[in-house]
């Protein structure tokens, strides 16, 4: 068996042979680059992404994050592509073609129809002399000193470069694009992120008979019924259609330490004036940071700023159920 020391060892020089050869890749990112970057951004169909073997898994991963970020992308196998899948194409296509030795067979068969069709070609090679590498009209170096693997054999270093100029081809797409946090919400709807920059307020809260309201006259007995009858821990109170207090179960625990007849007190007297408030369209990340700030757990809504009569109401369980928080 291998010592500890000898495996962590190892490991560690794994990540610096990596690592060196990511920095090393800095030192390349050069005009060709631009011009790479130029002719992907300018792409009035698909970015296309193909390479074979671990090329291949990483070219997947590329294609992903570009489609992510505001680039139409899309994986395509090369080995399927000569029995078939080359119909994907379209002649607006730009396809980036992905190879360490640039002398992989099933790449190099489907250049002819790539050429043929007058699709641009971005390639990735580790040897700037290679068939593929001729082939481009852009060429990337993506060639390392030497893999990880200790027998120089497994793609290790080579892949890693690899991805991380995928990853910077990504990026400056994304700047170049001016994409936007709320563009990748649009990519991302299932995740935190995406509810976080989608959802409004008006998607989540009550409306209708669903708000707790009751009129300056009424009790606070009554309004403990309106409470306990809409199960949000709170009430408004308005006058003549205005919102002019909130009155939440807190609000209802301190009267009566201040005093156990208060359930006969009028609401005006027990409620809070001045209570917090959303518009209907702002984002229901906004609802969550005016809860925060202002300590509270429920928020009325409001159509318009200048309004004074509630269209909903938002609580923090709405929020939270919706994945928001």
């Amino acid at each position: 068996m291998i010592a500890q020391e000898q495996v962590l060892a190892g490991a560690r020089e794994t990540l610096t042979i990596e690592s060196d050869a990511i920095l090393t890749l800095r030192e390349r990112i050069d005009a060709s680059f631009f011009c790479a970057v130029q002719m992907l951004s300018a792409c009035k169909g698909r970015v296309v992404i193909t390479g074979m073997g671990k090329s291949g898994l990483v070219c997947q991963k590329i294609a992903s994050t570009m489609a992510s970020t505001g680039t139409p992308s899309f994986f395509l196998h090369p080995a399927e592509g000569i029995h078939g899948d080359l119909g994907m194409l379209k002649k607006e296509d730009v396809m980036i073609a992905v190879s360490n030795s640039g002398e992989t067979d099933e790449i190099l068969n489907i250049l002819p129809v790539v050429k043929r069709m007058g699709l641009k070609l971005v390639t990735m090679s580790g040897s700037l002399t290679s068939t593929l590498a001729r082939a481009g009209d852009v060429t990337l170096d993506v060639s390392v000193e030497k893999e990880a693997c200790p027998l120089g054999l497994a793609p290790t270093a080579s892949t890693t470069v690899t991805l991380a100029m995928g990853d910077a081809l990504a990026v400056a797409l994304l700047q170049e694009k001016n994409f936007q946090p709320e563009d990748f919400a649009m990519f991302h709807p299932g995740g935190a992120l995406g509810k976080r920059l989608l959802l409004r307020v008006e998607d989540l809260m009550h409306q209708g008979d669903e708000i707790p309201l009751v009129s300056a006259n009424t009790t606070v007995k009554d309004a403990l019924f309106e409470i306990t009858s809409k199960k949000l821990g709170v009430t408004g109170v308005v006058a003549d259609g205005v919102l002019v207090g909130v009155f939440t179960d807190g609000d209802l625990r301190r009267c009566l330490e201040m005093d156990t007849q208060s359930l006969k007190w009028s609401i005006v007297k027990a409620m809070s004036a001045r209570p917090k408030r959303v518009l209907r369209h702002n984002l229901a990340a906004k609802a969550l940071q005016q809860m925060e700030e202002f300590s509270v757990t429920s928020l009325f809504v409001f159509a318009q700023i200048e309004d004074s009569e509630p269209v909903g109401i938002i609580h923090l369980h709405d929020l939270l159920k919706a994945g928001v928080v």
